[in-house]
């Protein structure tokens, strides 16, 4: 989601024939060209309050989920409905908050943009909205080409080229890292090894009881930029086993970076993904573990998906999305943000 409100940002601001311009809470941070801080506040005192008044005068595009219930002229970019088909993922706190503010937005009129068609469908079967009410943009994928990689990740993790497969998450339920564990066995058996990378479990997220990484899996925590890009081209596959997402930009990203996929079997994968990605039974450790074997061990079909992989991925771009989202801001408000 943060990679998604950074890239279309950066597009919409460079669209030529739009007045965009980001506004951000006091941070103390340098900005780049376009954005700049506005008011006293923070979080979610300084969405709520002050961001419709900085923001009156516009037409506000919210890019994470939520948005000020007091702004006039707006649109809401809701990337999922995970609260309410995979509660078990959040806390109560995060699931009251979500869908509370959601509900209201909702039946307040507020425009909603998402990423996926089957994103859409979620919405419009948990919350109050109408047809006409949420509309879809697609992802990019091209900002993983100005990546450049960091040639010592591989030394500093202790990690061979193609002798690894990668996965990239945290122990939130819908992320499903614990059925992993067998494929991390088998692949400990052949002398290769299952690369775990991502942020620890989050607060907004629950079931961390419950939720465990695989025993002879390898954790490597949070990584740069360009890290995660060297990780992407060394790996021998990518494996995404989520139970639930909205879109799944890593699968894309992996694409984009020559890194065959291994996706799981759901709606918004397939629509993602389409034929360029292997599919698994996310509720199959077997399976799973079966699938990522089977792409490892044939070179043939590596060489395949990773051209059909990257020729998907090329198709997606921020400035095209971005040309989306300007079309729906303008048949919404016939003016631009």
């Amino acid at each position: 989601m943060q990679r998604f409100a950074a890239e279309i940002s950066r597009a919409l601001i460079a669209l030529e024939d739009a007045r965009a311009g980001l506004l951000v809470p006091p941070t103390g941070a340098q900005l780049w060209p376009g954005a700049w801080e506005t008011g006293r506040l923070r979080g979610q005192a300084w969405e709520q309050w002050e961001l419709p008044r900085q923001a009156r005068d516009g037409i506000l595009v919210s890019l994470g989920n939520t948005a000020p219930v007091l702004a006039r002229r707006q649109i809401v970019v809701i990337h999922d409905a995970g609260v309410y088909s995979t509660p078990e993922a959040y806390s109560w706190k995060f699931r009251s908050w979500y869908k509370t503010l959601h509900t209201a937005l909702i039946r307040g009129g507020v425009p909603v943009v998402t990423v996926s068609e089957f994103s859409r469908a979620e919405i419009l079967r948990h919350l109050p909205a109408r047809q006409g009410q949420v509309s879809v943009i697609p992802e990019g994928a091209d900002h993983i080409q100005r990546i450049m990689p960091d040639e010592a990740t591989l030394q500093q993790f202790g990690l061979a080229s193609g002798r690894f497969v990668l996965a990239v998450g945290n122990l939130a339920a819908h992320k499903n890292l614990p059925a992993l564990g067998l494929l991390a066995e088998r692949l400990r058996a052949q002398g290769m090894s299952l690369v775990v990378a991502g942020n620890v479990l989050g607060r907004a997220f629950s079931g961390a009881g419950d939720q465990h990484l695989p025993v002879a899996g390898h954790y490597i925590g949070r990584v740069t930029d360009a890290q995660l890009k060297a990780l992407y081209e060394a790996a021998c596959c990518f494996v995404f086993p989520s139970r639930y997402e909205g879109f799944g930009l890593p699968a894309v990203e992996a694409m984009a970076s020559g890194c065959p996929v291994v996706a799981a079997s759901i709606p918004a994968l397939h629509e993602t993904c389409g034929d360029a990605a292997l599919y698994c039974d996310p509720a199959s450790p077997e399976h799973i573990a079966t699938q990522v074997l089977l792409l490892c061990n044939d070179p043939a079909l590596q060489a395949r998906l990773r051209e059909v992989g990257q020729r998907h991925a090329a198709a997606m771009t921020w400035h095209r999305a971005a040309l989306v989202l300007q079309a729906i801001i303008t048949s919404h408000y016939g003016g631009r943000v």
